[in-house]
């Protein structure tokens, strides 16, 4: 029996693998990989427009085309965040995620063929693209470990997201070094790099099985969930678990996924879906992913040699996979709500004492590395709770149907903010200089607030369990109201009666609750 157990957790261990390579890891890697060629792109830049036009750009338009270089990655991801609903339905979680391949192999080539063809407009084009393909995998591979790991194990699992995007960054860095990539004749051939990731995924997981939970659920094939459940326990199938998604399976017979649209409207989730918000917007609005899009112009101005900064900037990349590693073996013991409430915490303590180090550059012996100091912690706080434990909660928070519409919201609003940050940042540097991190430290104490007020523990509970805490805490806000419908029908199970009689999607979410 230990035998099978083990050798079930050797899949699951093997499909994270097979699938986060290809996954997460590309937007870490296609996130640090566009730092180090900064200088030899801007070149190309103005080189392709004497060309063309016999033009010599000023140095502010250079940078306005670089910028759009850098944000079009964002908008990219946006694109694929919507993107990943429908064909995480439509296609299945594995399917979807092996077919967002074609947009990263088309954007490797675009970027390898850009500076042959003269044009930094392929390179924009090659960012979209990847971008989209970040996007996809970013709400997909969440989605698709959650369902597949065991319930103990499933906020583990969900977080190896984070440390295989923390070894994307970290990659990047390393594949950009100048005595690797990131010289000035291997440029296009970095850009390009990130298409060896995706083809050793196209040709693992396709061995793998899909989610247990979608092939149940969604294609009501019981005896492909059955294997599929086999396969990932390593053992005979769990009657609780079995029963659990029979019943879900059960309540939701006869409606649809939901909708975004839909998703947005049901009052009964707003609750839920104002924390998915939250956390998403602040796991981007913290600042915390531009200093991998501007790591030189940042320790440039922490009085960084400029000889040193490509390898200080590995180091931020080690800070985060170190974070993120150690945060996976505390998630299933600390819980949740600690970690995200405590990343953001120690993430506002650390912008204000960058600020400090920063207004005394120049008076004080030392603040240079103490500056650097304070980024190596701010990025080791973010790793610490909010870089993993934000796409944990769309898995534990909504039912089948609504989770695809829930990872779009939130997808969504992560790479919305990106593209939002990533575009200002320059901006915000050049306006408020030495104070250009107390916005962000703003951002993190408030979003460190709201968690604390509104977000329940989920660690090791059912999503039966996780939505009576938040209809207990609604009782409590409608305490005093009379309540409509036949007595002892609350108004979620009278509104769950009509949605079910008009054959709109059910909310199977308070349904498990009162079961």
């Amino acid at each position: 029996m230990a035998y099978r157990t083990m050798k079930g957790i050797v899949t699951l261990a093997l499909t994270v693998f097979c699938t986060a390579i290809g996954g997460t890891l590309q937007y870490g890697y296609n996130l640090s990989i566009i730092n180090a060629p900064t200088a030899h792109i801007q070149r190309f830049i103005n080189d392709t427009c004497w060309e063309r036009w016999f033009v010599s750009l000023e140095q502010s338009h250079v940078t306005l085309i670089w910028t759009v270089i850098v944000s079009t990655y964002s908008l990219g991801g946006l694109v694929g965040a919507l993107l990943a609903g429908p064909m995480a339905v439509r296609f299945g979680r594995k399917g979807a995620l092996l077919l967002n391949n074609v947009f990263l192999f088309s954007s490797a080539l675009f970027a390898l063929t850009s500076r042959a063809a003269r044009s930094f407009e392929m390179i924009i084009l090659a960012r979209l693209l990847v971008g989209i393909n970040a996007g996809v995998s970013m709400n997909v591979q969440p989605m698709y470990f959650g369902e597949s790991a065991p319930k103990h194990l499933r906020g583990a699992v969900t977080f190896s997201s984070a440390v295989f995007t923390a070894f994307g960054i970290m990659l990047g860095q390393v594949m950009g070094l100048t005595e690797v990539l990131g010289s000035e004749p291997c440029w296009p051939y970095l850009l390009a790099s990130n298409a060896l990731p995706g083809l050793f995924q196209l040709l693992t997981l396709p061995w793998f099985p899909e989610s247990p939970r979608y092939l149940l659920i969604d294609r009501g094939d019981r005896e492909a969930c059955s294997q599929a459940l086999k396969r990932f326990r390593g053992c005979a199938v769990s009657e609780e678990e079995m029963e659990e998604m029979l019943q879900e399976k059960e309540l939701a017979t006869g409606a649809k996924a939901r909708s975004l649209w839909n998703l947005l409207s049901d009052r009964n989730l707003r609750p839920q879906l104002r924390i998915v918000m939250a956390a998403s917007s602040g796991m981007m609005l913290c600042g915390n992913d531009a200093i991998y899009f501007y790591a030189s112009s940042i320790f440039q101005e922490a009085g960084i040699p400029a000889g040193r900064i490509q390898y200080v900037a590995i180091g931020t990349g080690a800070c985060e996979l170190t974070a993120a590693i150690v945060c996976n073996l505390l998630i299933e013991r600390a819980g949740r709500r600690r970690l995200l409430m405590g990343g953001y915490a120690l993430m506002s303590c650390w912008a204000v004492v960058f600020t400090a180090a920063l207004c005394l550059k120049g008076t004080v012996p030392g603040m240079p590395y103490l500056s650097m100091v304070c980024i190596f912690a701010y990025i080791l706080s973010f790793g610490m709770g909010p870089a993993g434990v934000t796409g944990v909660l769309p898995t534990e928070l909504f039912d089948q149907l609504a989770r695809p519409s829930a990872y779009m919201v939130a997808g969504s609003l992560m790479w919305l903010h990106l593209f939002i940050v990533g575009t200002a940042f320059p901006f915000i540097v050049s306006s408020l200089g030495q104070l250009c991190f107390l916005p962000f430290c703003g951002v993190c104490m408030s979003t460190c607030a709201f968690m604390g007020w509104n977000l329940p523990e989920t660690k090791g509970r059912s999503l039966a369990e996780i939505t009576a805490d938040f209809d207990k805490r609604d009782q409590r806000k409608d305490e005093g109201t009379k309540v409509k419908g036949e007595p002892g029908q609350s108004n979620q199970e009278e509104a769950h009666e009509l949605t079910r009689s008009e054959e709109e999607p059910v909310d199977v979410n308070h349904v498990l609750c009162e079961g």
